[in-house]
């Protein structure tokens, strides 16, 4: 048995199948000043909707929401029907501390407090 729907309905439920991933996404790309939502995204790469996004290359910032998640230098790969799919060719997790440059004891302390000057 096959299935066979009408050009016009199977281009409508792709469409309302996109509008639906953009919608639900926190996920963006940041290239410079602007953004795009992203569609989909698995280990190596992610897809924008073909429509709205340019065929980026070069390094771009993954966020979820205003969080950094991480900076990917990244090439476009391919055109799947209304989606744009981007590959990495490299990226690099964000980090909410700096490393340190020396192992620091369990017991040490995180900060020290001056003297405060007495008043006479």
């Amino acid at each position: 048995m096959t299935d066979y729907l009408p050009k016009d309905i199977s281009d409508a439920l792709a469409l309302a199948r996109a509008n639906a991933l953009r919608r639900n996404k926190r996920l963006r790309v940041v290239a410079g000043d602007q953004s795009w939502p992203i569609l989909r995204i698995w280990q190596g790469g992610f897809a924008l909707d073909a429509e709205t996004a340019p065929h980026l290359r070069g390094l771009v910032q993954v966020q979820d929401g205003t969080r950094l998640m991480f900076e990917a230098l990244i090439v476009t790969a391919s055109e799947e029907g209304r989606e744009l799919c981007f590959e990495y060719k490299r990226s690099t997790a964000a980090r909410d501390s700096a490393p340190l440059d020396y192992p620091r004891a369990d017991n040490a302390p995180i900060a020290l407090l001056g003297r405060q000057p007495t008043a006479y």
